[in-house]
C-alpha cells in the first residue's frame, strides 16, 4: 500500500510517497482502509518536529480519517470488517491504509459522507470543547473568533451561532469574512486593515466581548485581551501565525477575565466518556442541518505536501481533504 512518509523532520516538500507493507491489526487495533483524511494544522507541526507527539520515523502526517474496517484485532468488539468509519488517529493518514486504536473508532450514522466524516474531529471537536467546556458560552454572550475562517475558526463560528451567542468574526480577506458571515457570523473584523481593539469597542458599544477564540496567537492576542468584557474568557486554542504571546498578567487582574487552555486531544484523552457525548451531539447538530463542514478542496496523496503548504500559509477557508 502507499503511505506518504516522514523520514525525517522538515518541510512538505521533504514528504516521500512509498509503497510499504499492508497493515496488520495489533490487539485493540483496526485497519482502515482510508477513504478521506482531513488536513489539520497540526500535521504541519508534527513533520516539523514542533508538536506534543513525535512518532518514531518514519510515519505518515494525518490524524482524521474515515474509511471501511479491513481487520480488527483482539479485544475490539464493537467493529467487523467492512463497517465505514470514522477515527482520530493522531498520524498516519496520508495513506491507504491505517493502524487505528479501537476506542477512537466509531461507526459512521447513516447519511454521512467519507470526506465530512474527516473534517469533523479535530475542528469541531476543539472548537466544541473549547465553547461548551471551557468557556460554558451562554445564549446572549459575545463571542470573538480570531482566525475565523480556518478549520477550527469556522467550526467555532458555526457552534457560537447554534450556541446563541453573536458571533463577531475577524480575519484578514473580504473573502473569508464573507464565508464567515455564511456560517453565521453577526458582524466582521478586517484586522488586515481595521482596528482590532476600535472595532470591537464600536460593534459592543464598549462593552467588550464575553469570549475570546484564539488559534492565532501572534499579534492580536493581546488587543483582543484588551477587549474583553468583565470576566470574560480568554482561549487559548493555538498559535498559528508563528509567535507565542507574551501577556501582560494585570490585564486579567483589571478585567477580572480568565485566561483558559484549550488541549482538545488531551481533553478526549482524560475524559473519554465527556469527548464521546460531544461527538454525539456535534453529529445531532450535524443531522439536525444546524452544521456542515465546509470543504475547499478535496486532494490525492501526490497533492499532499501542497495541502500542508497552503495550511501553513493560512491559505485554506475550512477544511482540505485528501483521498487516497
Amino acid at each position: 500500500m502507499r503511505s506518504l512518509l516522514c523520514r525525517q523532520y522538515g518541510p512538505p516538500e521533504s514528504l516521500t510517497l512509498e509503497d510499504v507493507e499492508p497493515l496488520r491489526a495489533a490487539p485493540g487495533k483496526v485497519v482502515v482502509q482510508v477513504k478521506a483524511c482531513g488536513v489539520n494544522f497540526p500535521d504541519t507541526l508534527i513533520i516539523q518536529g514542533k508538536y506534543q507527539f513525535k512518532p518514531p520515523f518514519p510515519f505518515a502526517p494525518g490524524g482524521e480519517v474515515a474509511g471501511i474496517v479491513t481487520e480488527v484485532g483482539e479485544g475490539v468488539t464493537h467493529l467487523k470488517a467492512g463497517d465505514q468509519v470514522f477515527s482520530l488517529t493522531g498520524w498516519g493518514g496520508f495513506a491507504e491504509e491505517v493502524l487505528a486504536d479501537g476506542y477512537r473508532t466509531f461507526k459512521m450514522p447513516p447519511g454521512l459522507d467519507f470526506n465530512t466524516a474527516a473534517s469533523l474531529m479535530y475542528t469541531y471537536g476543539t472548537s466544541y470543547h473549547a465553547l461548551k467546556d471551557r468557556a460554558a458560552l451562554k445564549e446572549g454572550e459575545t463571542l470573538l473568533v480570531l482566525g475565523a475562517a480556518g478549520g477550527v475558526g469556522l467550526a467555532a463560528v458555526e457552534l457560537g451561532r447554534i450556541m446563541g451567542a453573536t458571533v463577531i468574526a475577524a480575519a484578514s480577506t473580504d473573502e473569508k469574512l464573507a464565508l464567515c458571515r455564511e456560517k453565521g457570523a453577526s458582524a466582521t473584523i478586517n484586522y488586515s486593515h481595521e482596528d482590532l481593539r476600535e472595532r470591537i469597542k464600536e460593534l459592543t458599544g464598549g462593552k467588550g466581548v464575553d469570549v475570546v477564540y484564539d488559534p492565532v496567537g501572534g499579534d492580536y492576542a493581546e488587543p483582543a485581551l484588551r477587549s474583553m468584557a468583565w470576566r470574560g474568557r480568554y482561549l487559548v486554542v493555538g498559535f498559528a501565525s508563528g509567535p507565542i504571546p507574551a501577556i501582560p498578567l494585570n490585564l486579567p487582574l483589571l478585567k477580572g477575565c480568565s485566561i483558559v487552555g484549550v488541549f482538545w486531544g488531551s481533553f478526549a484523552e482524560r475524559q473519554p466518556k465527556d469527548s464521546f457525548r460531544n461527538m454525539e451531539e456535534l453529529l445531532g447538530f450535524m443531522q439536525q442541518g444546524h452544521m456542515k463542514p465546509h470543504i475547499q478542496k478535496t486532494l490525492s496523496l501526490e497533492e499532499a505536501p501542497s495541502a500542508l503548504r497552503a495550511m501553513m500559509e493560512r491559505n485554506v477557508l475550512g477544511k482540505l481533504v485528501i483521498t487516497p
